[in-house]
């Protein structure tokens, strides 16, 4: 019997659109794809507007259906293309079984529950060799030609991106404003030569789905690529190492930081410093875009996270280098406390 979306199938459709048309075009793309009969269940998204769901045959075979915005073209064809570079070197990105772009659907490989936040959560004693697995594959994608048509943001880019901490998080004064970015961009330009190689960018915890059955670094499933962009090679080593969703011990990233370097030749203290200058970018950045998602979009979870962000982005300003940087944010910023937190919340 034909299972409908619209009504009888588990969960809502996944996209947030008109419930009838919306259920109708994903009918429609199921069962061309000879997916139709499949259960649909919800599952966990991210911070985007795409939605997830898992199909399940009779059979016990499984798919994953992502909706997306149709009018994301760039991003739905970058997660093809970057994908299908990924699995072109060996790596585990999950195969494409059908796609229509101009509906912003995809049909792919369910490489399953095993996320490695989860993995870790269930059996601590993994946490290392998880981490040690995840480290090998950054290093391996140092020496591997990058996705073609990536994006090279210039350090004046990236400093403007960290703006968004200023405008939600906490606003400062104009003048205030311009000096954090120029000293942020003037750090930045130091290392801006080395932006050579193709980072994941949301590359964490959450993204990354053990894969027992798989040997190597085939072992690591990866999602959430669509993203990708030509950057420092320490980028997605910060990414995985100052996780907004998860406490990483101190201890274990200057274990992996230590482990990359040994893999790639990098001197290790060069390699912590240029961390640290990443780090403070991307976690500067991540204040602005949850504080913006709790108050922009009503999701007032982010603002809980925010705290862990904060510790991050403290000790990579500890870094001598960054002295300077350190002494305008911290007189610019207010600490995420009890008080402060519950005024986002309030503002949500």
């Amino acid at each position: 019997m034909r299972i409908s979306v619209s009504l009888n199938r588990a969960g809502p459709p996944c996209s947030g659109r008109s419930l009838s048309d919306r259920a109708a075009q994903i009918d429609r793309f199921l069962a061309d794809a000879g997916w139709g009969e499949g259960q649909l269940a919800p599952l966990a998204g991210d911070a985007s507007a795409r939605r997830y769901c898992r199909l399940r045959q009779a059979s016990g075979q499984t798919a994953v259906l992502m909706d997306a915005p149709a009018s994301d073209q760039s991003s739905f064809q970058a997660f093809v293309t970057i994908g299908a570079h990924l699995r072109e070197l060996g790596l585990s990105a999950p195969e494409i079984l059908a796609t229509d772009g101009a509906a912003g659907l995809i049909l792919m490989e369910d490489l399953g529950d095993r996320v490695f936040a989860r993995e870790i959560t269930r059996a601590p004693v993994c946490e290392a060799a998880l981490y040690e697995r995840a480290t090998d594959l950054i290093a391996f994608l140092r020496d591997a030609p990058p996705a073609p048509g990536l994006r090279h943001y210039s350090a004046r880019q990236l400093a403007g991106f960290t703006d968004l901490a200023m405008d939600y998080y906490h606003r400062v004064h104009s003048d205030v404003k311009t000096s954090i970015l120029a000293e942020l961009e003037t750090v930045l330009t130091a290392i801006e030569d080395q932006q050579t190689i193709m980072a994941l960018r949301d590359y964490h915890a959450e993204n990354l789905i053990w894969l027992a059955d798989r040997e190597g670094l085939k072992s690591v499933g990866l999602l959430d690529f669509q993203d990708a962009m030509i950057a420092h090679p320490a980028y997605d080593l910060v990414s995985l190492l100052t996780d907004a969703r998860r406490d990483v011990p101190q201890t274990l990233g200057e274990a992996m930081i230590a482990r990359y370097a040994r893999r790639t030749g990098i001197d290790p203290a060069a390699l912590a410093a240029d961390a640290a200058i990443i780090g403070v970018q991307r976690n500067l950045r991540i204040l602005g875009v949850f504080a913006r998602l709790a108050l922009e979009h009503g999701r007032p979870g982010y603002i809980d996270l925010i705290p862990r962000v904060w510790r991050y982005l403290l000790r990579d300003l500890s870094h001598p280098g960054l002295s300077r940087l350190r002494a305008l944010i911290l007189d610019a910023f207010a600490e995420p406390g009890p008080g402060k937190l519950k005024e986002l919340k309030a503002r949500c």
